[in-house]
């Protein structure tokens, strides 16, 4: 098999794994915004990050959720953190997994990042809640 037929498997396993996690509207909204200019970095993350990495079988996907919350969570990423809190629930992490996880990086990242985290997850937590 030549090295295009091996990314595009890929990349097609990683669209598979982001929408088991992410959910289907969520990809295709993103997908829906790609232009010319953003197409290189979707499908570099589709392909390496969802096909590459979250489809591997050594850690189950509540604990790579968990690392993401933590690692968004301690880069301040906001936005970012709300897609994976989303998709942390949806891979079976609880409420109480994820307020563990953001007192975690409280005392390693901080106390403002934090705090912010908390807002952010608290913020999406309700809305799947009222969904």
């Amino acid at each position: 098999m030549n090295s295009d037929a091996n990314h595009r498997e890929t990349r097609e396993l990683g669209e598979r794994v982001r929408r088991e996690v992410l959910g289907d509207a969520h990809v295709d909204r993103s997908l829906a915004q790609v232009t010319e200019f953003s197409r290189p970095i979707q499908e570099f993350v589709t392909e390496y990050c969802w096909g590459g990495v979250w489809s591997r079988e050594n850690l189950p996907r509540t604990v790579r959720s968990m690392i993401n919350i933590a690692m968004l969570t301690a880069l301040n990423r906001s936005h970012e953190l709300a897609v994976h809190v989303r998709g942390a629930v949806n891979n079976g992490v609880t409420e109480a997994e994820i307020q563990e996880v953001l007192l975690q990086t409280a005392i390693y990242a901080g106390v403002p990042a934090a705090l912010e985290s908390f807002r952010v997850a608290e913020n999406v937590l309700k809305e799947m809640r009222d969904k």
